[in-house]
């Protein structure tokens, strides 16, 4: 992780200023600077990264305490702004499995003929329907993965570009013909339940699943829009193996450290250790930002990596804007519902279920064997409180990435669904809900592994609450936004200001509330800068991401 000192009592001029070191921040920075502007980056902690860091919270024990995964991160970007040069490493993983409370297991094996002989041992029936579900997924993928770094149209304007990008969206749904195009907006709109049930009978299969479709998402599988959110998490790769996962090399915090390399090399400067108190601004353009600190950084051009909830609710003076754009504003929903537990181990957990040295031990790992246990999870969540029977997606990258802790000990991260944000009754986070929460988990990791927690050297607890204090996330949701049909495209975040622009003239959004939402994609950065150059008439750097104005 790269640590930049800060500046404090120092003020001064910049051609842009980026609010926010996370990766999308970062990314809109080094944009902005590989174009020749002179650009800062202000964070609030000590460090960079949001929530793509890697902390040594543990001596000797690195963990990736927010995000844990890679595979959204967008090829184009990383060419663009060289990321392998500057020590991005991606490694690939190749199993998972499902944990059976009856001692078996269901693996999720990256080999298709595995898996299919995998899915058979559960249903005969549902290996050839997998194939028929892969290749719907993959129609899917194929329709929005060129959206994804494009700025979206205003449906109601008549400015030639957003006419133009109309024409494009327009010309996409013609070629797909009107039974597929009925077909994409139901499935856009639909349960990641219903939508699995249309395919598959066995239970244990449709949990194994249905997981993506609510990681990080205020909804349950029976939701509308959870297909969508599934979809969401097949979209990306690695090396070019649309879907696949794999660990950052050092953790998450490599992603951060790759992009602020690239950013200092173009000349970018970056301030740690105060967050932005509030925009300065005058006659409706903004001016720059004033720190909690009181240090003042001066610049026409302010790009905004917070949500949209925090950029102007929290950090535009008020009478800067107008009552119906609050009140949109205010309406998008950015709901908690997920915890993470990081844990050092004194060595690698045992699963009985798995074969002896498995390869599935080396992805993600759930103990969920149907779509109603979740629901029922969901349900927990809806009254305030943890739910009893948790989601977790569970995984141990020392097993594939040594730099993480010393030979022989293990790092797990366990993401969890679902926490809310707050507690039934008004309880504290703080007090003794926190393990309890905690133990919760650990209990159901234990079922599946005898001795479990005998292995616990140190453990550090997430919930809701901590993640929007620590890392800045509203309500700790970690798309800065849910992912519902009504929050996609040109609604996102506010109707009418869907490309990255503000009421306020020169404050911009570059961050997950904006198309095409969250994850470790990078794909907001880039497009607001893209836009920021565009209206400055600015030569952008770059063919991957640079050539895709609306």
């Amino acid at each position: 992780m790269t640590e930049v000192s800060g500046k404090n009592g120092k003020a001064g001029r910049y051609d842009a200023i980026v609010v926010g070191a996370g990766h999308n921040g970062l990314t809109a920075g080094a944009y902005l600077a590989k174009a020749g502007l002179k650009t800062l980056i202000v964070e609030k902690n000590d460090y960079i990264g949001g929530a793509a860091v890697s902390r040594e919270l543990h001596e000797g024990w690195t963990y990736s305490n927010c995000s844990y995964v890679c595979s959204l991160l967008r090829p184009e970007v990383a060419r663009d702004l060289e990321l392998g040069r500057h020590g991005l490493q991606v490694i690939p993983y190749e199993g998972g499995a499902t944990f059976l409370n009856n001692g078996d297991h269901f693996g999720s094996y990256a080999e298709h003929n595995a898996f299919r002989r995998e899915i058979q041992r559960h249903s005969p029936i549902d290996a050839d329907a997998y194939d028929r579900y892969s290749r719907y997924i993959m129609r899917q993928c194929r329709f929005i993965r060129p959206l994804l770094l494009r700025t979206p149209p205003d449906p109601v304007s008549m400015r030639p570009k957003d006419l133009q990008e109309m024409m494009f969206l327009l010309k996409r749904f013609h070629d797909l013909g009107a039974r597929e195009m009925a077909d994409m907006l139901r499935f856009w709109t639909m349960s990641v339940g219903e939508f699995l049930d249309e395919f598959f009978e066995s239970e244990v299969l449709k949990a194994h699943f249905a997981g993506s479709g609510i990681i990080g998402t205020g909804l349950g599988v029976y939701s509308p829009g959870t297909a969508y959110v599934l979809l969401h998490h097949y979209m990306g790769d690695v090396d070019g193996s649309i879907g696949a996962w794999g660990f950052t090399r050092g953790g998450m915090g490599g992603v951060s450290k790759a992009l602020s390399l690239a950013f200092m090399e173009a000349g970018g400067e970056i301030v740690t250790g105060s967050g932005i108190n509030h925009f300065l601004t005058e006659n409706g353009q903004v001016s720059g930002v004033v720190l909690d600190n009181g240090d003042v950084y001066e610049a026409s051009t302010v790009v905004s990596n917070m949500d949209v909830r925090r950029t102007f609710l929290e950090h535009v003076e008020e009478g800067e804007l107008d009552g119906d754009f609050i009140k949109a504003v205010k309406r998008f929903k950015i709901r908690g519902s997920s915890g993470k537990l990081n844990i050092a181990l004194d060595s690698l957990p045992d699963f009985p279920a798995l074969p002896p040295n498995s390869i599935l031990m080396q992805g993600d790992m759930h103990a969920s064997e149907s779509l109603d246990e979740l629901e029922r999870a969901y349900d927990d969540w809806k009254v305030g409180k943890w739910s009893e029977e948790p989601y977790f997606d569970m995984l141990i990258p020392s097993q594939i990435d040594p730099t993480l802790t010393h030979p022989g000990k293990h790092m797990m991260t366990v993401f969890v669904q679902y926490a809310p944000y707050e507690l039934a009754g008004g309880e504290s986070w703080n007090g003794p809900a926190r393990q309890a929460f905690a133990d919760t988990v650990i209990n159901k990791i234990a079922r599946h592994s005898p001795g479990f927690r005998d292995k616990i050297v140190h453990m550090e607890v997430r919930t809701p609450w901590d993640i929007e204090n620590e890392v800045g996330l509203t309500e700790g949701n970690i798309f800065q936004g849910e992912l519902t049909f009504d929050q996609l495209l040109f609604n996102r975040p506010v109707p009418g200001y869907a490309q990255y622009r503000s009421p306020i003239k020169g404050l911009y959004l570059c961050g997950s509330s904006a198309h095409p939402g969250g994850g470790v994609m990078a794909a907001p950065g880039a497009n607001a800068a893209r836009e920021v150059l565009s209206d400055m008439g600015r030569a952008a750097v770059g063919n991957g991401v640079m050539g895709r104005a609306a």
